[in-house]
């Protein structure tokens, strides 16, 4: 293995990219989603899935400008870190770390637990933790032996993903009652966006797949038309599946809270059915994973490239394979402790309503990189047309959805980012006394 700290290879195309960004986001939350949709908004919760699919596309839009002007490996780490400086790139690498690995421990938790129900004599906690190990050691060796086999087997995976989802689709409009589809009250704007909110995390995942920007060929023209792409696709399939269940299952939609969709395959192709779609939930949740263990490795490899994470080991690069090799046995060891130990809740629901400061970021990143010359006058970026209408919309969206927040998670948030902060100074007091000198 080598030491060297070098340049990992451009790799990944447009595909390949948007088969990532839609495995990160299409995740479990696709398989409840329509219950708790329909419990707030009943038949008008379309609705719902089309105002947050606006909302996201502003926001993409920035992700798709700042990500073709800054296109080294990190994702969201090195935009924050190059466009508003190091302590900034430090608060999002931790950020998007702490969301990455509580969630993947609580998604590898949940595909436990359907391997369970299918087969209850397999349950003790030897083969829950066996099971782990060889889940996090399988995709940890896919993604150390070539960022090509990582990115084929995230393709791979994303069709498998998709395919039951538009099966249900497609099957399901011809037992589709259209009085189930028609709103018996219209919803107000407020009850919309409270609900919005809470898709807004389903939506969320872009940022981590970008994570691999500096590996992908031609970005400025790439990461932009991946993004997209895959908001455009994921946005379509979320509302065809809601249009489904809704017009199958009708009112009764919120009392299959634990797997709607499987209630719908049930009543579309019978038990088989059932038992095919809590299958497809485990694959799309397997797949989510090996989405996370591709991409924010390179986090933990472009911070510490940087410095802003100190530790060095991290940014090594195998001479071999030419992959980030340390940092993504680190990323899946953590992973498996996490998802071993299990009990985060608190943990990634702090974490996941972080990641609306992230994209509150990424909004006023666009306004920032365009007051920098250097960098807007390539004409081969990707820029968002109306001048700064989306950015300053995008700003207001995220402002919105943080104002929806309980009291109680802003007061956490407050204390997650005061001990991030404590924690950076810490690591760079050094650093931080000496420029306090210079001045």
């Amino acid at each position: 293995m080598s030491n060297k700290i070098g340049e990992l290879k451009r790799e990944i195309g447009f595909l390949g990219l948007s088969s990532n960004i839609i495995n990160i986001v299409i995740g479990s939350g696709i398989f409840v989603l329509p219950a708790i949709v329909a419990a707030d908004l009943g038949a008008a919760s379309i609705l719902a899935y089309v105002f947050c699919g606006i909302l996201i596309t502003l926001i993409m839009l920035c992700f798709a400008e700042v990500g073709s002007k800054i296109t080294e490996t990190g994702g969201v780490y090195i935009y924050f870190e190059k466009t508003f400086g190091k302590y900034a790139g430090f608060l999002a690498a931790c950020i998007m770390l702490l969301a990455s690995i509580t969630g993947v421990g609580a998604v590898a938790n949940a595909v436990i637990s359907v391997i369970f129900r299918l087969f209850p004599f397999l349950q003790s906690e030897i083969i829950r933790i066996s099971f782990f190990l060889l889940l996090f050691s399988g995709l940890g060796y896919i993604n150390v032996i070539g960022l090509k086999k990582g990115v084929g087997f995230v393709k791979i995976i994303t069709f498998i993903k998709i395919a039951p989802l538009l099966l249900i689709v497609f099957w399901g409009f011809k037992d589709i009652e259209i009085s189930n589809l028609v709103w018996e009250i219209t919803p107000s704007i407020n009850e919309i966006g409270t609900t919005s909110l809470i898709l807004f995390f389903a939506f969320t995942g872009a940022g981590s797949a970008l994570s691999v920007s500096g590996e992908v060929r031609n970005p400025q023209r790439t990461i932009p038309r991946a993004i997209l792409f895959s908001v455009f696709i994921v946005g379509i399939i979320y509302v065809l599946v809601q249009t489904v269940a809704q017009g199958v299952l009708g009112s009764s939609l919120p009392s299959y809270i634990e797997n709607p969709l499987g209630e719908v395959a049930n009543q579309i192709f019978g038990p088989v059915g059932f038992g095919l779609l809590t299958v497809g939930a485990a694959v799309s949740m397997f797949g989510t994973i090996s989405s996370f263990i591709l991409s924010i490795p390179r986090i933990l490899f472009a911070a510490s490239k940087d410095n802003v994470i100190p530790i060095k080991l991290l940014s090594k690069v195998h001479s071999k394979y030419v992959t980030p090799y340390v940092s993504i046995i680190v990323f899946s060891a953590f992973c498996f402790i996490f998802s071993c130990f299990g009990g985060f809740q608190e943990l990634a629901i702090l974490s996941s309503a972080s990641t609306l400061i992230i994209a509150l970021g990424m909004s006023i990143a666009p306004i920032k990189l365009r007051r920098r010359k250097k960098i807007h006058s390539r004409d081969d970026c990707f820029k968002i047309p109306g001048g700064l209408l989306v950015p300053i919309l995008s700003i207001i969206v995220i402002i919105w959805f943080l104002s929806n927040l309980s009291s109680n998670k802003i007061i956490a948030l407050g204390l997650f980012f005061g001990v991030l902060s404590i924690l950076y100074f810490l690591m760079n007091y050094k650093s931080i006394m000496n420029l306090g000198k210079g001045d």
